[in-house]
């Protein structure tokens, strides 16, 4: 009985020693990645984004999954008017983040990328995601009031161009059936003509047919008084 207790007991002991080992080296991990992060911030509030970024990807290479990592690398981006991979990131990290903070300030920039790229709708999208997760934030709420406007304006403006696009379309169509209408003509009139000439041309040969049996007559007479 004592040997089987020895041996749980001695079991169980090993059994915490290797995930107190565990957490201690995923604390260490976790430790550099926010030194990482920490660094980055400073040469980020300097302005110096190439060095910040690369500090947020240290970070990120030790915890891929680390939100304010991939989301601080994305202003990087940003601010060197790299939109495409700061895009993919905010993506990201609004995707896998839990901290709803965090999340809203993703949907925020998408919001903002949005609206350099003139895609107003996905801008009211991104904003109105960024609302729900922070209603408190009133930039977020300005901007959405802006993207809004600018929507409609965009709408109006489209519309605007769609009716032009018609008219000269419809100009464009009336213009070709007035050319087709004035071929359809010339051709008619071509052919009448045509008709003519070869009413004339027949009525010719006729006349020419009366002449040469007249002539034929005429010799066969004097042929006889002959």
């Amino acid at each position: 009985m004592s040997l089987l207790i020895l041996l749980f007991i001695t079991t169980f002991a090993f059994s915490q020693t290797e995930t107190s080992s565990v957490n201690k080296e995923k604390k260490e991990i976790s430790t550099q990645a926010k030194n990482h992060i920490r660094k980055g911030n400073e040469l980020y509030n300097q302005g110096k984004y190439v060095d910040a970024e690369r500090e947020y990807k240290e970070a990120i290479a030790l915890n891929p999954n680390y939100d304010k990592a991939n989301y601080n690398y994305g202003n990087t981006q940003f601010l060197q008017n790299k939109t495409k991979e700061a895009k993919e990131l905010y993506e990201l990290t609004s995707k896998t983040t839990k901290d709803i903070f965090v999340k809203a300030d993703s949907e925020h920039n998408l919001g903002n990328i949005a609206m350099k790229e003139k895609k107003y709708d996905a801008a009211v999208n991104a904003y109105k995601e960024s609302l729900r997760n922070n209603p408190n934030d009133d930039e977020t709420r300005y901007n959405l009031a802006l993207a809004q406007k600018m929507l409609k304006e965009q709408q109006k403006k489209d519309n605007k161009d769609n009716k032009d696009d018609k008219k000269n379309q419809d100009k464009k169509d009336n213009k070709k059936d007035k050319k087709d209408n004035k071929k359809e003509n010339d051709n008619k009139d071509k052919k009448d003509q045509d008709k003519k000439d070869d009413k004339k041309d027949d009525k010719g040969e006729k006349d020419n047919d009366k002449k040469d049996k007249k002539d034929d007559g005429k010799g066969e007479n004097d042929k006889n008084k002959k």
